[in-house]
């Protein structure tokens, strides 16, 4: 089983490694792969062509970074994540998925465990939790490091951050912005008018640090300036429930999102959900 919504990927001098490209393929789950043209042919020497889009630099030239150093520096993977939900909406989709390309496998959390997933899903089951609700405006599944092993989790979080792998409504009011964090800034404008989103901890992400892997922002942000101007842009977009703090040798934001439990999932009117639990068809196999 596979997605109902498009799957874009937003990329930048990966081509090489490109993890979550070769998870999605060993998956068999149908992609897009958005890059910019200086770097066409390099992904297209490894990815089929027709997977790939090149971004319209005018996302870029319109992008609203919340700063005032212009072209001076890469405007992060914002433009992209733009190009590609335009991309998605005009071709008549409701929602779609974007990703981050530095995404090693997808696991599902079961019974203390974190089983590899061989098939897209558990990509399904989070669309369809989702379209029960008339008032989520963004789900994805939570980082494998953040739900370790024999630790109690519920299978859901409401009302904090979506990073990395996100399930997009598409008629949302927003786009994304800022050179930083953009996921955190999206995650918290909808919080605030009121949206919820879903995190969840039964699905998980095995995505490695942006600063462990070349390419990205690594080398134009985090190996030059380090993490405090990230942090800041952070603070300053939201400084009603965001603060800097100094933790694991290096800057970082915390955000409280405490306030936003009072934003409550509303259930669709026509709403039927069938008693006992439905596993989509998915059962345990040894892997070779």
């Amino acid at each position: 089983m596979n997605p109902k919504f498009p799957l874009y990927i937003v990329s930048k001098g990966r081509w090489a490694t490109r993890l979550t490209v070769r998870s999605l393929e060993k998956m068999g789950v149908p992609y897009r792969i958005v890059v910019e043209e200086q770097e066409l042919w390099n992904y297209a020497n490894v990815i089929d062509r027709a997977n790939i889009l090149v971004l319209d630099p005018a996302y870029q030239r319109d992008y609203n970074t919340f700063d005032r150093l212009g072209d001076t520096k890469s405007k992060g993977p914002g433009p992209a994540r733009n190009f590609a939900w335009a991309h998605s909406m005009a071709n008549g989709s409701d929602w779609h998925w974007v990703m981050d390309d530095n995404i090693r496998g997808f696991y599902r959390y079961n019974r203390n465990r974190e089983i590899l997933v061989g098939d897209g899903t558990i990509f399904r089951c989070m669309e369809d939790f989702a379209l029960r609700y008339t008032n989520v405006g963004m789900a994805g599944p939570n980082y494998f490091m953040f739900v370790p092993r024999k630790t109690k989790r519920p299978p859901i979080t409401l009302n904090t951050r979506i990073y990395s792998c996100n399930l997009i409504r598409n008629a949302l009011p927003y786009r994304w912005r800022g050179r930083y964090n953009e996921d955190t800034d999206l995650s918290l404008r909808l919080l605030k008018n009121g949206w919820c989103t879903i995190l969840f901890n039964a699905f998980l992400q095995y995505k490695i640090s942006t600063q462990l892997i070349p390419g990205g922002c690594t080398q134009e942000f985090y190996s030059i300036e380090g993490t405090r101007p990230k942090s800041e842009m952070q603070v300053n977009l939201h400084p009603d429930v965001s603060r800097l703090v100094w933790r694991f040798g290096r800057w970082h934001h915390h955000v409280d999102y405490r306030r936003f439990r009072k934003n409550k999932l509303v259930k669709r009117a026509d709403l039927a959900v069938d008693s006992g639990p439905n596993e989509y068809g998915m059962k345990i196999e040894a892997c070779s």
